[in-house]
C-alpha cells in the first residue's frame, strides 16, 4: 500500500479516525466536513454516488450544503458559477460526456478568478458508449485554466479535496481547482482511509474564506463580471490567469507540506518511486501509478534498476522536476490513459518530451503507449511489459515504435457482427388494420383500431431477450405504441435504460434502423435525419430504395432525458419537424441509479432525495412535460399508459398520421420501475393505472390546441385517493406517516390543482 497508516498514526498532529469507503464516498465526507455553502449537480457515472453521498447526510442533518439539482451538467456548471461569485464556497462533481457539456463554462468561472472545487471521476468520452474509465475527459480540462490534483487510491480524494479548496483560495492562486480520480477504479473501490476525526480540524485547516475577493452580493461594492474586453485589455487578463496557475506550483508545495505535518500524509508534486539511480522508469498517473510500483519492485530483485514516477499535481505541468528526475534515466515509458488523437502519443508524453527538451535533455529515449482506455483492467503483467519497451531501447539505444497502443488486439474478419434477426417485412408492418381520417368538421381526427388481439401478429420492433430488470414497463410499453404504427420506422433513443439494454455490442435487439446520441440532443440529432430524409426525396435520390412510403421518425427518451434534454426538444418543436418524440417517464434518473429527475413527483424518495429526519423525500413539484411541450402549438400532444391499452394505440395511429403530414408529435407514456419505485415486479401495470385513477397521470389529447380527457376516472366512479396509488411503492410509502404530512397534501394540493386546469382545458376549446 502507499499509505502507511501506523507511520501516520503516530506522526499526526490531529486526531484521525479510520473509515473504509470508496473514492467517491471520500469525495463527499471530505465536502461535508468542509461544509460548503453550495453543490450544483447532474448525475453522470461514475461520479454520481458524490452527491448521492451527500443528499443521504443531507437528509440526516450532518452538513448544511444546499444541493441544486441542475437540469443538465450545463446548468449545473452554470449554478456553480453564479453561487462562487456571490461570495461563498461551491463544490461539483461530474464524469466524461458531462464535463465535456459543461466544458465552454470552464474557462469562464478560471477567466474570471472565482475558486471552487470540482471533482472529476474519470471516465471515457463516448462514442461510442462506454462508461468505464480512463482519461480522455481529464485530458479536455488541461486547457482551461483549472489547476489539477491527482488521486491514485480513497486516501488521496479525500486529502486532496482538503487541500483543493485552500489552493483554490489563496490569493496568489484565487482559481477554481479540479481533483481528478480515476471513475470506476478509485471511484468505486473500498479502501481504508484515514480522515480528520473532527470536522472543526478540518475547518480550521482550510480556514476562513480570504478578504477581498469580488462578492456580488457585497451592496457597498457593486462589480461588474465578465465585462466584453478588447485588445491588450484580454490578453493582459490572460497573462494574469497564467501567473497564477504557475504561482499555484509554489501554493499547493507549501500547503501540501503543511497537510504532512498535521496529518503524516505527504503528496509531493511528483511520487518518485526508487528512482535515485533508476536507468529505466514508466510513467502512470492515478490508480495505475500503485500497481507499477510492485513491477519495479520486482525487477529490482532481478538486477535492473526501474524506477516510477506518478504526477500529484499535472497543472500547472511540473516540467523542470520532471526533466530532473529523468535526468540520469535512458528511457522511459510514458503510458497515456487517452490519446491525442494525431498528435503521435498522448498529452502526457508530448509535455514530457517538451519538458526534456526545454531543460536540455537530449539523451532520454521516450516511448508512448496508449493503455487502458475504456476501463480496461492495468495487471503487473502490463506494467512488466511497459518496462520491457523501455529496457529494449535502453539495450539497442533507440526507439523502434515511439508511439503505439498497448492492449488493443488485432480485428478478426470471420468475427464481424453478423445479422442475426430478419428485417421486417413492409406487408408485415402495413396490416391496414388501423385507418386515420380528418374529421371535416372538427379538424381532428378519427381513428379506428381492431381489438387488440388481431394486431399481435404484427412483428415486435424490439427483438425478446434485452436485458433490462424484471418488470421494467419500458419495453411493454413501447411495443404496444408501436401496435399503433404503421410501416417502416426510423428511431434514436437517448442514453438510457433503454438504449443501454438493447445495444450490447456487437449485438442489437433493434429491428429497424437505430441511432443513439447522447441525453441532450436527441431531437436536435433526430431533426437532422428527419430533414436530410425529405431533401433527398425530393432530389430524387431514394427513389432506388423502393420505399413504399414516407418513414415514421421516432425519438425515444425517458430516464430524465428530457430535463438535460428539453431545450432541443422545444428548438425541435418550434421548428416542427415531422417527426415523434415519444418519452417514457419512469419518474427519475434510473439508468444512472434512481436520483431524481424534474419528472419525480414531489415527496418520493430517490437516491438523490432522500428521506431522514430533515427531509421526506424531494422537496418539489414534478414538471409537466406535456404541458410544457402543448404550449410550443405543435399539431399533437398525448399522454398513455400501458393500463389502458386501446387509448395508447389509438393516440399513436395520431401520432403517426400527424408526422407524416403536419409536424412535430410529443407523447408522454408512465411505466413503471420496479428496481428504483421498489415495487412488486408483477405490479407494473396495476401501479400505472392507479396513477392514472389517482389523477396524478391523466390521459388526455391536445389536438391543435385543443385539449380532450380521453378517460375520466370521475365519470366512470374509478377516481382513487393519491395516498392509495403512493401506498404501492415502497419509495413513498413515507409519505403516509404523520411527520410527513405537510409533504403529502402539497402533492394532493398539486395533483388536484392540476387536474381541474385540465378539465377546464377540456371544456373550454379556447383554453
Amino acid at each position: 500500500m502507499a499509505i502507511d497508516i501506523k507511520q501516520e498514526i503516530g506522526v499526526a498532529k490531529v486526531e484521525q479516525r479510520i473509515v473504509y469507503e470508496s473514492g467517491n464516498e471520500m469525495a463527499a465526507y471530505a465536502a461535508h466536513q468542509i461544509n460548503y455553502h453550495v453543490m450544483g449537480y447532474f448525475p453522470i457515472s461514475p461520479s454520481t454516488e458524490v452527491a448521492q453521498f451527500l443528499d443521504l447526510m443531507k437528509s440526516n442533518g450532518q452538513h448544511d450544503i444546499v444541493l441544486i439539482p441542475a437540469d443538465g451538467e450545463h446548468g449545473s456548471a452554470g449554478i456553480c458559477y453564479g453561487a462562487s461569485t456571490a461570495g461563498g464556497r461551491v463544490f461539483n462533481a461530474t464524469s466524461a460526456n458531462g464535463y465535456l457539456y459543461m466544458l465552454e463554462q470552464m474557462p469562464v468561472q478560471s477567466g474570471t478568478r472565482f475558486p471552487m472545487v470540482m471533482n472529476l471521476v474519470c471516465r471515457s468520452v463516448s462514442g461510442p458508449l462506454n462508461i468505464h474509465g480512463d482519461h480522455s475527459d481529464l485530458y479536455y480540462a488541461l486547457n482551461t485554466g483549472w489547476p489539477i490534483v491527482m488521486c491514485r487510491d480513497p486516501q488521496a480524494v479525500y486529502d486532496m479535496n482538503i487541500m483543493a479548496l485552500k489552493l483554490a483560495e489563496d490569493p496568489e492562486v484565487r482559481l477554481p481547482v479540479m481533483v481528478a480520480s480515476d471513475g470506476y477504479f478509485t471511484s468505486h473501490q473500498k479502501r481504508r482511509v484515514q480522515t480528520f476525526a473532527h470536522r472543526a480540524d478540518v475547518q480550521a485547516f482550510v480556514g476562513e474564506k480570504p478578504q477581498g475577493f469580488p462578492d456580488t452580493l457585497d451592496r457597498n461594492n457593486p462589480i461588474t463580471v465578465g465585462p466584453y474586453m478588447n485588445e491588450p485589455d484580454y490578453i493582459n487578463n490572460c497573462y494574469q490567469q497564467s501567473m497564477a496557475m504557475y504561482n499555484a506550483e509554489g501554493v499547493y508545495d507549501r500547503i501540501r507540506q503543511e497537510y504532512a505535518e498535521l496529518t503524516g500524509r505527504d503528496y509531493p508534486i511528483l511520487e518518485l518511486y526508487r528512482m535515485e539511480d533508476a536507468e529505466v522508469a514508466v510513467f502512470l498517473m492515478n490508480s495505475a501509478s500503485e500497481i507499477i510500483k510492485d513491477v519495479v519492485d520486482q525487477l529490482r530483485e532481478k538486477g535492473i534498476k526501474a524506477g516510477s514516477i506518478a504526477p500529484n499535481l499535472i497543472r500547472p505541468f511540473p516540467a523542470k522536476q520532471i526533466a530532473e528526475a529523468l535526468a540520469n534515466v535512458k528511457a522511459i515509458t510514458v503510458g497515456d490513459r487517452a490519446d491525442s488523437y494525431g498528435g503521435h502519443g498522448g498529452n502526457m508524453v508530448n509535455e514530457i518530451k517538451a519538458a526534456l527538451f526545454t531543460n536540455g535533455n537530449r539523451d532520454t529515449l521516450v516511448i508512448s503507449r496508449i493503455y487502458g482506455l475504456g476501463g480496461k483492467d492495468f495487471y503487473a503483467e502490463d506494467g512488466h511489459n511497459l518496462f520491457q519497451f523501455a529496457i529494449d531501447a535502453m539495450e539497442s539505444g533507440k526507439v523502434d515504435v515511439p508511439f503505439d497502443y498497448y492492449g488493443h488486439t488485432p480485428g478478426d474478419p470471420s468475427k464481424a457482427p453478423k445479422r442475426v434477426l430478419t428485417p421486417m417485412k413492409y406487408e408485415d408492418l402495413k396490416t391496414g388494420l388501423i385507418t386515420v381520417s380528418p374529421d371535416e368538421n372538427t379538424g381532428k381526427l378519427n381513428v379506428r383500431i381492431p381489438p387488440l388481439r388481431s394486431l399481435t401478429k404484427k412483428p415486435k420492433r424490439i427483438a425478446p431477450g434485452h436485458g433490462a430488470c424484471p418488470g421494467c414497463g419500458i419495453f411493454s410499453g413501447l411495443e404496444l405504441f408501436f401496435k399503433g404504427i404503421e410501416g417502416d420506422i426510423v428511431s434514436i433513443f437517448h442514453t438510457g435504460c433503454a438504449m443501454v439494454v438493447t445495444t450490447g455490442y456487437p449485438y442489437s435487439a433493434h429491428k429497424a434502423t437505430y441511432i443513439h446520441n447522447l441525453f441532450q440532443n436527441g431531437a436536435a440529432t433526430l431533426s437532422g435525419v428527419v430533414e436530410m430524409f425529405w431533401e433527398r426525396k425530393r432530389r430524387g435520390e431514394l427513389d432506388h430504395l423502393g420505399l413504399k412510403d414516407d418513414f415514421t421518425f421516432v425519438m425515444i427518451t425517458g430516464d430524465g432525458g428530457m430535463d438535460i434534454g428539453m431545450g432541443p426538444a422545444i428548438g425541435a418543436a418550434l421548428r416542427n419537424h415531422k417527426m415523434i418524440i415519444l418519452e417514457y417517464d419512469n419518474e427519475g434518473y434510473m439508468n444512472t441509479g434512481a436520483q431524481l429527475s424534474y419528472s419525480t413527483p414531489m415527496g418520493h424518495r430517490t437516491s438523490t432525495s432522500n428521506v431522514g429526519k430533515h427531509q421526506g423525500g424531494k422537496v418539489f413539484h414534478h414538471k409537466d412535460t406535456a404541458q410544457i411541450m402543448a404550449a410550443t402549438h405543435i399539431p399533437y400532444v398525448f399522454t398513455g399508459s400501458e393500463a389502458y391499452p386501446q387509448d395508447l394505440v389509438k393516440k399513436a395511429a395520431k401520432a403517426q398520421w400527424y408526422a407524416q403530414h403536419e409536424g412535430l408529435v410529443y407523447g408522454k407514456i408512465l411505466i413503471a420501475c420496479p428496481l428504483n419505485w421498489l415495487s412488486d415486479d408483477q405490479e407494473g401495470s396495476n401501479i400505472v393505472g392507479a396513477a392514472v385513477d389517482s389523477c396524478f397521470f391523466p390521459l388526455y389529447e391536445v389536438e391543435h390546441g385543443v385539449t380532450s380527457i380521453t378517460y375520466n376516472p370521475e365519470d366512470k366512479s374509478k377516481k382513487i385517493p393519491l395516498s392509495d396509488w403512493l401506498k404501492t411503492m415502497g419509495k413513498t410509502k413515507h409519505l403516509t406517516k404523520p411527520e410527513y404530512e405537510g409533504s403529502l397534501k402539497s402533492f394532493e394540493t398539486e395533483v388536484e390543482r392540476r387536474w381541474n386546469m385540465l378539465k377546464a382545458k377540456h371544456e373550454n376549446a379556447y383554453l
